[in-house]
C-alpha cells in the first residue's frame, strides 16, 4: 500500500478512531490523541494490508489497545489499592500500622507488576480500574470465559505468593 492509498483510506477510518477514544476516555482531546496513536500504529501495518475488508477492524482493535496503554502510561507508579474511607481511617492508625500498610500496599504492587504482561493488563483493569467483564471484552477482544480465567489466575498467583512472602 502506498502512503497515498494509505492517506485516503486513514481519513476514511480517523472518526471511527476518534470514536473508540471519545468512548473510552470521554474527552475529545484524548480521543484526538487515540485517533492519532492509532493511525501511526496502523501505518506499520500497511505494507501487510492488502484489502479494506479488514482495515476497519484491525484499525479499531489498535485505537482500543492505544486507549489502554494511554491509560497505563497515565497511572502513577504506585497505586491506590485501598479506597478512600479506608485511607482516612487509616490517620486513626499507629505509626506502626500505617508502616506496615505500606509496605503490604508496596508488595502487592511489586507482585502485580511481576505478573504476566496479559494478565497484568486484565488484572487490572478487572480489579484496579474496576471495568465488568464485558467492558474489558468489549475493549481488548478477549472473550469473557477467558478473562476470567485469567483474571482468576493472576489473583490466585497474587494471593499465593503473598501468602508465602507473609509466613518467611
Amino acid at each position: 500500500m502506498t502512503q497515498v492509498e494509505f492517506e485516503h483510506m486513514a481519513s476514511k477510518l480517523r472518526p471511527s478512531m476518534w470514536k473508540v477514544g471519545m468512548d473510552f476516555f470521554g474527552s475529545a482531546d484524548d480521543a484526538e490523541d487515540v485517533a492519532q496513536e492509532a493511525l501511526v500504529e496502523l501505518w506499520q501495518y500497511a505494507e501487510r494490508i492488502n484489502s479494506a475488508k479488514r482495515v476497519e477492524g484491525l484499525a479499531i482493535r489498535i485505537a482500543k489497545h492505544c486507549c489502554v496503554d494511554m491509560q497505563r502510561r497515565r497511572r502513577a507508579v504506585t497505586i491506590p489499592l485501598m479506597p478512600t474511607h479506608e485511607r482516612e481511617m487509616e490517620e486513626d492508625t499507629s505509626p506502626q500500622e500505617r508502616m506496615e500498610q505500606k509496605e503490604a500496599t508496596d508488595m502487592l504492587q511489586q507482585l502485580i507488576e511481576g505478573l504476566n504482561p496479559r494478565e497484568r493488563e486484565l488484572f487490572e483493569l478487572r480489579q484496579i480500574d474496576g471495568l465488568s467483564n464485558d467492558e474489558i471484552t468489549e475493549l481488548t477482544g478477549i472473550p469473557k470465559t477467558s478473562i476470567q480465567v485469567m483474571v482468576s489466575r493472576a489473583r490466585r498467583k497474587l494471593f499465593e505468593e503473598m501468602k508465602k512472602r507473609m509466613t518467611i
